[in-house]
């Protein structure tokens, strides 16, 4: 018990480190004042869309996430699920522990269903997996039509099979029941992936950008891998790292490039914050309480 306990402080400790260096890096190289000057200039009706966009893209998560739960067995409502799917964001942003938005939807699911917790871990699993492989295949798409790289379009093509390839062969050989949900969750991934980059496009919008979007599009996407780093705050900083140090590589402005991201951020937090609503409304979770993170990390402790 003492020894998880200490691994739980070490990467928590290590999260925190993480976020504050790389706010740390945004911060010298970034300027404050040249990002409120060019927020003063946001077009309201393009950040609205970009919200609408991307909360779109989050029911089209919760749904995909539905698909994969309903292949072990667990048949809840669209409705049921998406209230989870609300709180596990929210957990995403602030939860104090190591458990995260998904530790929680797991506790759940196995208190609330005769399933075991490692089944639902494997279909939480994939289905942050078939998103990887969405943000891969757009990112892919946007390589191609971008002759400046001089990547070959047949090199991104054939890395692109053979890894699509490589992942059904794994499904089918260690997960083949997922095998049957295959096609309608990961056309959910793309369009997850897809409204997410519409996102994108209308912030650059909204700040009156007017020229070339897909080096702008490729670092954002490329920034999204951020999300399996571990950190605090949603990532906040590690994305806006990124998204510097990309812009700089193409020769793109900086400030732009971070900008964009603080409002995708921002946008992201909005949402998320919907799940405050089941914190104070649990029986709308079918609890009366919502647990304690030592009593979610002991459940899962258990389960392994």
């Amino acid at each position: 018990m003492k020894k998880n306990k200490y691994w739980s402080t070490l990467k928590n400790g290590f999260k925190i480190i993480i976020t504050v260096a790389a706010l740390y890096w945004v911060s010298r190289k970034i300027s404050l004042d040249d990002l409120k000057e060019v927020m003063e200039k946001t077009n309201p009706l393009y950040l609205f869309l970009a919200l609408i966009f991307y909360a779109i893209s989050q029911l089209v998560a919760s749904s995909r996430l539905n698909s994969f739960l309903k292949v072990i067995g667990l048949n809840l409502t669209e409705r049921y699920n998406l209230r989870l799917y609300q709180l596990g964001l929210l957990y995403n942003f602030f939860l104090p522990g190591g458990i995260g938005g998904d530790g929680y939807k797991i506790y759940f699911l196995k208190k609330n269903y005769p399933v075991k917790g490692r089944r639902v871990l494997s279909a939480v699993f994939f289905d942050r997996l078939s998103g990887l492989w969405a943000l891969s295949v757009i990112t892919g798409c946007l390589i191609i039509f971008m002759p400046r790289l001089a990547i070959p379009p047949i090199v991104v093509v054939g890395a692109l099979v053979i890894g699509t390839v490589t992942y059904v062969y794994f499904l089918r050989l260690f997960f083949r029941e997922f095998l049957s949900s295959f096609v309608i969750t990961h056309i959910k991934a793309l369009a997850v992936q897809g409204f997410q980059t519409l996102s994108a496009i209308t912030i650059l919008y909204a700040l009156s950008f007017d020229g070339k979007f897909s080096p702008y599009l490729l670092i954002f996407l490329l920034s999204s891998l951020v999300a399996i780093v571990p950190s605090i705050l949603g990532g906040l900083g590690l994305r806006e790292t990124i998204m510097d140090f990309g812009a700089r590589y193409f020769q793109l402005d900086p400030h732009l490039a971070v900008l964009m991201s603080l409002i995708f951020y921002t946008i992201s937090l909005a949402v998320a914050s919907t799940g405050v609503y089941y914190i104070f409304r649990t029986q709308r979770l079918g609890a009366d309480r919502l647990p304690s993170v030592a009593e979610v990390e002991k459940e899962l402790e258990n389960e392994e």
